[in-house]
């Protein structure tokens, strides 16, 4: 019965690291809602010029962005980010406020064939691209927890802890919020390593 428990115990360390870790969480504990676009009715690169002015910021930013550019392409891009909130809203209990784009991309589609026909039953053929687009919503405030169990460890348990571990897991350790933005350093030099 011990051996099971202590088994358990290790496995459930395991899971808080991989959560939090470069690889994606567990299906039930996830942060990220992805949308996704099939075969919307334009060129890739004039969804690509829109994809890539809105790509890191806040929900709230980007609707604003969205609904200022004069660009045709940025209906059916507003209409997936107000749908992919609304969803993390109601189905992960998210609030839109914290939300961020993560991931956004765009993929060529199918070429839709059609004939325009002409004079004397002559016609030519017209081709109309489509694209699929990508769009991930993260929750920002995700990682409060798991900020606050880095900061509650001593420096002394840190460093043990460090050194221990393979550099995946040291990579899993001082991950999250941390990483993201690229603030390892600071967090070292407040808790007293540097």
């Amino acid at each position: 019965m011990g051996f099971l428990k202590k088994k358990k115990e290790k496995k459930k360390e395991f899971d808080v690291f991989r959560l939090y870790g470069t690889k994606h969480p567990e299906p039930g504990q996830c942060d990220e809602i992805t949308t996704r676009g099939h075969s919307i009715s334009m060129s890739v690169d004039k969804a690509r010029r829109v994809i890539d002015q809105i790509r890191g910021r806040s929900y709230a930013e980007t609707l604003m962005i969205l609904e200022l550019m004069p660009y045709r392409a940025c209906y059916p891009i507003f209409k997936l980010i107000y749908s992919a909130a609304a969803n993390a809203r109601k189905n992960k209990k998210l609030n839109k406020a914290s939300l961020i784009i993560s991931k956004a991309e765009v993929n060529k589609g199918i070429t839709l064939k059609k004939l325009k026909p002409r004079a004397r039953g002559r016609s030519y053929l017209l081709k109309k691209p489509t694209c699929h687009i990508t769009i991930v919503l993260r929750d920002i405030n995700h990682f409060d927890e798991y900020d606050k169990y880095l900061e509650s460890l001593s420096p002394q348990k840190v460093i043990t802890s460090l050194a221990i571990r393979s550099r995946g897991r040291r990579r899993e350790l001082l991950c999250g919020r941390f990483r993201e933005k690229h603030q390892i350093k600071t967090f070292l030099y407040t808790i007293g390593l540097i």
